[in-house]
């Protein structure tokens, strides 16, 4: 809480003042990175409190700073929000398999379907894939290798991994 602040009842008109001249921008702006439903209003939230805690600047410097929370506090959920992602596709890829290889097979149907699919795939999204999952080769290096962008192999690979699904199971069935 400011230093300035005296009695509670100065607090709490001194915060509600802060959030009525800002809420409504910050709002948009929260809006504006991508923040969607009740997400916004929890960084709204969180944004008040941890300007009200760090001292919010008087006059115009106000709204670049509480936008600068906001900004901030969206970017760490983005990242915890990532993390989850990852953590749910890696089991989803482990009951995958799990399913695909029930009984007394031991996968090998499955990892021979994927090398027949493997060697009908171009040569550019074949060697993506081998230098990213083969050679552990980081994903902006395979870019660099093969002329493209970072977001570019992105895109391939993502198609590529596609392709190879739908191949796969057309060989399954």
């Amino acid at each position: 809480m400011p230093d300035t602040v005296t009695s509670p009842a100065t607090a709490t008109s001194a915060l509600d003042a802060l959030v009525a001249a800002h809420q409504r921008a910050l709002w948009r702006y929260l809006r504006l990175l991508g923040a969607r439903g009740n997400e916004v209003d929890e960084l709204l939230q969180d944004t008040f409190v941890v300007a009200w805690q760090q001292g919010v600047p008087a006059g115009a410097a106000a709204g670049a700073f509480l936008r600068g929370i906001a900004r901030n506090l969206w970017l760490r959920s983005r990242r915890a929000w990532a993390r989850r992602r990852e953590a749910a596709v890696a089991s989803a890829v482990e009951a995958l398999w799990v399913a695909t290889v029930r009984g007394d097979d031991d996968g090998g149907d499955t990892v021979e379907a994927l090398r027949a699919c493997m060697a009908q795939l171009a040569e550019r999204p074949r060697r993506a894939l081998e230098r990213l999952y083969g050679d552990g080769m980081p994903r902006r290096d395979v870019a660099r290798e093969l002329g493209m962008k970072d977001n570019g192999v992105k895109m391939l690979l993502q198609r590529t991994r596609q392709a190879l699904r739908e191949c796969i199971e057309r060989r399954r069935t």
